[in-house]
């Protein structure tokens, strides 16, 4: 098993979320409201399963040992730019924790905001794992030996035992039903 196949099953969760987000985007709009709750669960599952939990091997597993190797000019460019992307990331589920804050506490101006960022996330994720699974992740397989590929993957199950999915999974499924 490669390393990175952990990461790629790891984006299944992740879009199954984008599509959950989707539809709450969908109803926020037909119904003009939020649902602070929903918010604050987007914001948990973003920061923690896909910032800490996945970003957190890709940055500070992958592509640290990445950074050892002398990537090719494509390659190199696509790293940063998935970097810039977690950035964007981060900044957007800050935001959209800010806005609900603000909407909770009546400002109902924050609705806007709050399908911005949603929208944002929706848009940012397809394109943004697409890029890793199809272009980045296996192509960048070659820079890493066979031993250094059963370190990253040993080092990934390492920092797993600190953390199952199996608790975001049930969260997300649970939002589902009650679409």
């Amino acid at each position: 098993m490669l390393p990175i196949e952990i990461l790629i099953n790891e984006h299944r969760l992740i879009m199954h979320t984008v599509s959950v987000l989707k539809r709450e985007q969908q109803k926020i709009v037909a119904t003009s409201a939020v649902d602070p709750n929903f918010i604050v669960t987007a914001v948990d599952f973003f920061r923690t399963y896909a910032d800490r939990y996945h970003h957190g091997k890709e940055e500070g597993i992958l592509f640290n040992a990445l950074y050892t190797k002398k990537l090719s000019e494509p390659d190199g460019k696509m790293m940063r730019e998935l970097v810039l992307e977690h950035a964007n990331a981060r900044r957007t589920v800050t935001t959209l924790e800010k806005l609900k804050t603000s909407y909770a506490a009546g400002a109902t101006e924050a609705l806007s905001g709050i399908l911005e960022a949603l929208k944002t996330l929706i848009e940012l994720y397809p394109q943004h794992i697409e890029k890793e699974d199809t272009h980045f992740f296996y192509p960048v397989m070659k820079y890493l030996t066979e031993a250094e590929q059963r370190e990253m993957l040993r080092k990934f199950q390492e920092y797993d035992q600190n953390f199952t999915d199996n608790h975001y999974k049930q969260i997300i499924e649970n939002i589902e039903k009650a679409l």
